[in-house]
């Protein structure tokens, strides 16, 4: 039997998620798997921020040719790397259940950003947390980071700084949960859309597809639907100072929160909504008019223009 080729980056996280999926595929469908580790465009560019160059889609595009020139026959991606759309000849096959969606605050100076002396360095890629660690204490300096997990753990000591934030999913499960200070609180620090979940991604017209369905998670895959749709319904990128959480709670309803932020943390607005897991898409187009008519449209209008300048 053909093994199941599976893409990945080649990163030590990439190849733990792979490794993960890999297992499950020989087990529950007794299938040899093989990993097929590539290094793509936005792992080259190291020292340039995603948001310059085209955003976390620069992880995933050059795994998707893969799957279309058939080098592969799966890709594994964290969710939240993803694109708002990927190639039509595609489908995401499953989505495992999801890892913790926190995030994680990695400090051997301060148990929480609160504590922190004033004018502290606190690094960290993304958007989303920078906008949101301003927005609590807009006094910090904020440094740009970009690497693997090991790399930016590394650079906490190497570069002085008082902090760091990671996710917690990559950290557990590269077994560095000893690193995390604090688990940040959904309410107070809204995750990334998908945060903590995996994507197995296949060909549509390939009855693989369909077998990999048996490695998804219902609960998981409704709340990466409400929040990517919440994203979509924003046109939102990389660029865009943007968390969205969907929880299913327990009156099985679907409820989701989603904040938008100036860059500076300046201005934050936030809405929520809940509806059935069924109208998972529905509630986060229906999130995403809420943010937009509580002047979201003003804030994504001002980011497309700093973003063009």
């Amino acid at each position: 039997m053909k093994p199941v080729r599976i893409a990945t980056r080649g990163s030590d996280l990439a190849l733990w998620q792979a490794r993960h999926v890999a297992g499950r595929i020989e087990v529950e469908l007794a299938r040899p798997a093989q990993i097929v580790p590539l290094t793509t465009r936005g792992d080259r560019l190291r020292d340039v921020p995603l948001a310059k160059v085209g955003g976390k889609g620069l992880f995933v595009k050059e795994i998707e040719e893969a799957l279309l020139d058939g080098r592969a026959d799966v890709a594994v991606h964290s969710a939240k790397d993803l694109p708002g759309a990927s190639p039509e000849q595609l489908v995401f096959a499953a989505f495992p259940e999801r890892a913790d969606p926190r995030d994680a605050w990695v400090s051997e100076r301060a148990p929480e950003p609160e504590a922190l002396a004033r004018g502290a360095r606190v690094g960290t890629g993304s958007v989303r947390r920078s906008a949101q660690l301003l927005a609590l204490r807009p006094d910090l300096e904020i440094v740009p980071l970009r690497g693997n997990v090991p790399t930016r753990l590394a650079k906490l000591a190497s570069e002085g700084l008082d902090a760091l934030v990671l996710a917690c999913a990559g950290l557990d499960r590269l077994g560095l949960a000893a690193r995390i200070a604090q688990r940040l609180d959904c309410e107070r620090f809204v995750p990334a859309v998908a945060q903590g979940a995996l994507a197995i991604q296949a060909r549509r017209e390939d009855a693989l597809a369909a077998e990999l369905s048996v490695l998804g998670d219902r609960d998981t895959e409704v709340c990466v639907i409400a929040e990517r749709a919440c994203q979509a319904g924003l046109g939102a990128d990389c660029n865009v100072p943007l968390g969205a959480h969907a929880v299913l709670e327990a009156d099985g309803r679907l409820a989701l929160r989603a904040r938008l932020l100036a860059p500076d943390g300046s201005q934050r607005i936030e809405r929520g909504a809940s509806g059935a897991p069924a109208d998972a898409a529905a509630l986060g187009r229906e999130v995403a008019k809420a943010l937009l008519a509580a002047g979201g449209d003003g804030l994504l209008a001002r980011l497309s223009t700093r973003g063009s300048a």
